[in-house]
């Protein structure tokens, strides 16, 4: 399969296929770069690897070749035939023309038997934290998530306390996962170039989670923490228990006046533990 610029749009204009904006579609075509994230992914010969949007299959090809088996969706039918084309001779790839976000993925792998479940993607900026929150809430046993996002996307899911970007997004996913940057991606490596560069974030599934004693309670009261960024606790939680979670803070070493984008998930967990007990 061929990657170069030139060759991927002489293929699509000859299956007169055209980009959607509606899906975000700006496909790599850049070896190096496909080379990098497959390397950086560890992908092994007993990985199970969910492809999200597989556009033309550039990425695609090279998992196939890692993998034990790839399985993509993609919401553009119309990409069906370019597919069908690139990927003919691998017999270790399924596709399904559907909406990620509306697919029971828990009912289509029970087709497969696999030790490591990996998702790799280049992912629309629009759709990423509605794709990641899907594979957390539908409990998808996935070990490892590996994606292209737009970096200002990708920044707010690795952000640590004390940093702008640092959100209740960013408590949330770290409640589930280790976060970190893989690579810096530039946007003149798609077609069409986006506006933007990306980078390549990986999600790697904790081994035990924080001891949590209402985890409905945990979020509800990091959701309210963040609610508005530059007010401080004592103005976002005022509908809470405030000389308790005060009691909590002093633990800490902090007070009311604190906002929320100074505090580390640990205390977000030992403040609403205390709540809890209280009910």
């Amino acid at each position: 399969m061929k990657y170069s610029p030139k060759q991927m749009k002489e293929q699509l204009e000859k299956k007169e296929f055209g980009f959607k904006k509606k899906f975000g579609q700006n496909f790599i075509v850049d070896e190096n770069i496909i080379n990098s994230i497959i390397s950086k992914a560890d992908i092994t010969k007993d990985c199970m690897v969910i492809e999200i949007g597989p556009g033309a299959g550039s990425l695609t090809y090279k998992l196939a070749a890692s993998a034990k088996q790839v399985l993509c969706y993609e919401i553009d039918t119309t990409l069906q035939n370019v597919l069908e084309e690139n990927l003919k001779d691998l017999k270790n790839v399924d596709i399904i023309y559907q909406d990620f976000l509306e697919a029971n993925v828990k009912q289509d792998l029970a087709n497969y038997k696999f030790e490591k479940l990996y998702v790799v993607a280049n992912l629309p900026y629009y759709i990423t934290t509605p794709i990641i929150i899907k594979l957390i809430e539908d409990e998808i046993p996935v070990d490892k998530i590996v994606v292209m996002v737009q970096k200002e996307v990708g920044n707010r899911f690795k952000a640590h306390p004390g940093s702008k970007d640092y959100s209740s997004l960013s408590v949330y996913l770290n409640y589930y996962f280790e976060i970190s940057k893989l690579l810096d991606v530039s946007r003149n490596i798609f077609i069409p170039k986006p506006n933007v560069d990306s980078i390549v974030v990986e999600f790697k599934r904790k081994e035990s989670t924080y001891q949590l004693n209402d985890s409905q309670l945990f979020f509800q009261l990091v959701r309210d923490s963040f609610r508005q960024k530059r007010k401080t606790l004592r103005n976002n939680l005022k509908h809470y228990d405030l000389s308790l979670v005060e009691t909590v803070l002093n633990e800490y070493h902090y007070d009311l006046s604190v906002r929320a984008e100074q505090l580390s998930i640990e205390i977000f967990v030992a403040i609403a533990n205390r709540l809890s007990k209280k009910k």
